[in-house]
């Protein structure tokens, strides 16, 4: 008994000691795990931003240079002087000599670096109206209009903004998508190996270049009109007049207006029947006298005298 005993008290000894030993070891691989992650995000941490600083160190701190304050890595530039602005104005200037003053208004515009885009003209007397489109720097469109304003008397002044910013930053991005496709299918085509699909490549083809060839336009456009602002100046001569006013209303007006139409209407039709007399007097003579021919032969009298009919021949008498 005490020999059995003594043999199941050290087969539980044993068993303890190896539950202790294998809990320690499972502890120990744990914290080891543990040690073993936390180094390796600390060495991610520590290194992800050593690297960029590394590449980049000098865009880096020129991007934070001029950047706004607060503004994070990746913010957008929103700098007036960095958007694409499309600007335009219109005004209307009184001065005494519409000639002198036009030549004027283009030396202003050629000094800054712009020309005339349209020139036109009416009248040469103290009521001569011009008006002159110019393009100028969009640097310069300010300094131009305070130099035109002060050519004589303005009388009006409308200048108008556009921001397309936006819309220069999806253009250039659709550009470069396209030109990658471009380039997708000329690859393409250089593989082909049917006459079936050199057709269907050719075809895509050209319809790919054809969409790159329009965004590329639009993006000139938009690069003229913000590279050159536009600038509609009309200089009116001393009697010249002022802008149209607002169209009246009553009855007077509505008299005077039918009295306009009325006459414009028989003036038309009295061009439209001078226009037809010619063509009515060739033909139309010539027509009646034929119909009163007709109409006279019709009524003259027969010339041959009806056939009367024989006398009834008296029946013979006969004998008693």
């Amino acid at each position: 008994m005490t020999t059995m005993g003594a043999g199941m008290d050290g087969q539980v000894g044993r068993r303890r000691g190896a539950l202790l030993a294998a809990t320690t070891l499972a502890a120990a691989l744990a914290l080891t795990g543990c040690g073993a992650g936390d180094s390796g995000a600390k060495d991610a941490a520590g290194s992800a931003p050593e690297a960029p600083a590394a590449n980049g160190g000098e865009a880096g701190r020129d991007a934070a240079a001029g950047a706004p304050e607060g503004a994070g890595a990746g913010a957008p530039d929103l700098r007036v002087d960095q958007r694409a602005i499309i600007y335009t104005g219109t005004m209307r200037v009184q001065v005494n000599d519409v000639d002198s003053a036009a030549r004027e208004a283009t030396a202003v515009a050629t000094r800054v670096g712009g020309f005339v885009g349209g020139d036109q003209r009416r009248s040469a007397d103290a009521d001569a109206v011009a008006e002159l489109e110019l393009r100028v720097p969009a640097a310069k469109f300010t300094e131009v209009v305070e130099e035109l304003a002060k050519l004589g008397r303005q009388q009006s002044r409308e200048i108008d903004t556009q921001d397309v910013t936006e819309e220069t930053v999806d253009l250039d991005a659709r550009i470069a998508s396209q030109r990658a496709r471009v380039e997708s299918a000329r690859r393409l085509l250089g593989r082909a190996t049917s006459i079936t699909d050199l057709v269907s490549l050719e075809n895509e083809l050209g319809r790919r270049e054809a969409d790159l060839a329009s965004l590329e336009a639009k993006k000139r456009r938009l690069a003229d009109l913000t590279a050159l602002s536009t600038i509609t100046v009309s200089l009116a001569g001393p009697r010249a007049k002022a802008t149209e006013e607002k169209a009246d209303t009553g009855f007077l007006v509505g008299l005077r207006g039918g009295w306009k139409a009325f006459v414009v209407s028989m003036t038309v039709l009295l061009t439209v029947l001078g226009a037809l007399l010619p063509w009515l007097v060739a033909l139309g003579v010539p027509l009646a006298v034929l119909l009163v021919v007709l109409r006279r032969r019709r009524k003259a009298p027969a010339l041959v005298a009806p056939v009367s009919a024989p006398p009834p021949v008296p029946s013979a008498r006969s004998a008693p």
